[in-house]
């Protein structure tokens, strides 16, 4: 994805160029890969720090009609947006919710047997999914607590659903003994849609497509199967400014704890991002734990080349070393990459010590943000 040129009046020291036209053909991969089964789309989490209220109209214009949000606050904000789409509700409904759900036409996914009595009590027959735990111990009715509600008189689910705990790794014994318990549920509804696949559930194969999959992280680009390379398209390239260069002497340190002291004569570019804007302190390139055991911090890129961090991320601000470029190649007020083309989420995330869900979620509010669909 090109970046849109610097704005020199900009007072922004940080900024996110989203690109939703490989958002779209992100989710057109996943869609190919569902087979038979419709493609839905998670949203949820702010459109996985991207901006639901852009991804998620976008996704729609594509062919996406059904949206998963986590609660519902998330879905009323995009329920304008969305027109007919289908918005499920995956933390179910409460009290404090109900009046919400409802005004906003939204589908609660049932999580519990009190949560299905209150909607039976208070709903009446409104569309609902109910979500059946395989095997993740979170949410969700037993199986046979569902068998049990399919034989009742109780207003039946527009959608029975489950969630993989292990997809990411394909070879997973808990991913066939799911797949195989969850095609049990769904026999005990037999003119109802279920869902199973996420992201890596998808890869697994039909028997864990049945209607409708509901990617996530893949849409974002995101790796969905550990190992294995990753198709889909960069969606997000997070930047942020150098403020200053400056130059260190051997055997001098560089911010707090003196944690890195230099070996050589250095240039540092210091730049205006920091943990206050998701970029993580345990990606600090010395003086954190997590150095221990993953070898090398952050890193940034300039013009497609790798600099380092230098010492620990602070809040506001960051050190990269940048005494192998050449001289001019970088100068206060230019740009450098901390994910996007050079630097792919997944690489900026396990230098973290975390993965790509948590980075692109924690994305700060200081971002300017930009979008594409070239």
């Amino acid at each position: 994805m090109k970046s849109p040129s610097p704005h020199p009046d900009s007072a922004s020291t940080v900024r996110l160029m989203v690109d939703l036209a490989a958002l779209a053909a992100n989710w057109a991969t996943m869609r190919d890969l569902s087979g038979s089964a419709r493609c839905g789309a998670a949203v949820k989490a702010d459109g996985y720090g991207t901006g639901a209220d852009r991804a998620a109209p976008r996704l729609l214009r594509e062919g996406c009609r059904d949206f998963f949000v986590a609660d519902a606050n998330e879905g009323a904000r995009l329920r304008p947006l969305l027109p007919g789409a289908r918005i499920h509700v995956l933390n179910g409904v409460f009290k404090g919710s109900f009046a919400q759900t409802l005004a906003h036409d939204l589908i609660p996914v049932i999580n519990s047997p009190e949560q299905a009595a209150f909607w039976r009590a208070n709903a009446g027959t409104r569309a609902y999914a109910l979500q059946v735990d395989t095997g993740m111990n979170r949410l969700g009715l037993t199986p046979e607590q569902a068998a049990a509600h399919a034989q009742s008189d109780a207003p039946q689910p527009c959608l029975v659903m489950s969630h993989f705990a292990c997809a990411d790794d394909p070879e997973h014994p808990l991913n066939a003994r799911q797949i195989k318990t969850f095609a049990g549920v769904a026999a005990c509804f037999p003119d109802i849609e279920a869902s199973l696949a996420n992201s890596g559930g998808i890869h697994l194969g039909a028997a864990a497509h049945h209607q409708l999959t509901r990617p996530g992280i893949a849409l974002y680009g995101g790796e969905a199967v550990s190992g294995v390379q990753n198709r889909m398209r960069p969606v997000v390239t997070a930047e942020a400014r150098v403020l200053v260069l400056r130059h260190a002497h051997a055997g001098q340190s560089v911010s707090y704890g003196a944690a890195h002291v230099l070996t050589r004569d250095s240039r540092i570019a210091v730049c205006g991002v920091g943990y206050a804007d998701g970029f993580h302190r345990s990606g600090s390139g010395a003086g954190v734990p997590l150095r221990a055991s993953v070898a090398h911090g952050a890193y940034g890129a300039i013009q497609g080349v790798r600099v380092p961090v230098l010492g620990k991320i602070t809040m506001d601000l960051t050190m990269f070393d940048v005494t192998d470029l050449p001289d001019g190649a970088v100068q206060a007020g230019d740009w450098v990459e901390l994910m996007g083309p050079t630097i792919n989420v997944e690489e900026a995330a396990t230098a973290a010590g975390t993965i790509s869900y948590e980075l692109l979620t924690s994305l700060g509010r200081r971002y300017e943000r930009t979008y594409t669909d070239l």
